[in-house]
């Protein structure tokens, strides 16, 4: 009987294995989020605004066309700066479990679960664009986090169900932003800073030293 149960157990992880993308480690999302609240801490003492806000729609209107392009391009350079910085740390330590599983990163699961998240960012990113072409600057926190958590929810299909729990996480921050602009660079960093440091150290506890380096499957409860 315990031969049989083994046998089950050892196909569903197969199964898990050959659908899933296994390989995302804790540590990618515990740097993603200091990499954000360094990238907030810059724009606020930069902008210097009321509460923690980049620019609140009651703020908008004092500011010049000057004064509006000064703001869009120093966000969109940190913006920049933090992405590529989260994005490698993320890819270094991906990599490197990957390698410790014995496992490739670049394989059928992944690409399903990188293609499920484009769809919401790339959509994401177009509407962003489109609201800084027409000034409504104070909306873009609450796209951005909306959005992300869209994606996660999308992705969430392909890889460890914590991820799921990330985006409901993240679209009730973006919902709440909505009505809350003057509190958005606080939102933001909520979401991308302090949630991604929890989630990323609850993934490393649970399943990154769990895993030893030879091992070749990880828990995916």
């Amino acid at each position: 009987m315990n031969e049989h149960l083994q046998t089950l157990t050892e196909i569903r992880s197969l199964m898990e294995r050959s659908s899933k993308f296994l390989s995302l480690s804790g540590l990618s999302g515990v740097s993603a989020g200091i990499v954000a609240l360094i990238g907030s801490a810059v724009v606020y003492m930069r902008l210097r605004t009321d509460w923690l806000s980049v620019l609140s729609y009651s703020r908008l209107g004092k500011y010049g066309v000057g004064g509006y392009r000064e703001a869009n391009e120093f966000l969109w350079q940190t913006a920049i700066v933090v992405l590529v910085a989260a994005l490698s740390f993320g890819t270094f330590f991906t990599v490197r479990k990957a390698q410790r599983q014995g496992q490739r990163v670049w394989n059928q699961a992944s690409r399903r679960m990188l293609w499920a998240l484009a769809v919401p960012l790339v959509t994401g990113g177009i509407f962003c664009l489109a609201l800084l072409h027409y000034r409504v600057l104070f909306l873009l926190v609450p796209a951005t986090l909306i959005f992300y958590g869209l994606a996660l929810l999308n992705g969430s299909k392909y890889t460890v169900r914590d991820v799921e729990y990330l985006g409901y996480s993240e679209l009730l921050l973006g919902s709440l932003a909505l009505f809350l602009t003057g509190y958005n660079l606080l939102f933001w960093s909520v979401g991308f800073g302090v949630l991604h440091i929890l989630y990323g150290t609850a993934m490393y506890w649970k399943y990154d030293r769990t895993t030893a380096p030879s091992a070749g499957v990880n828990p995916t409860s």
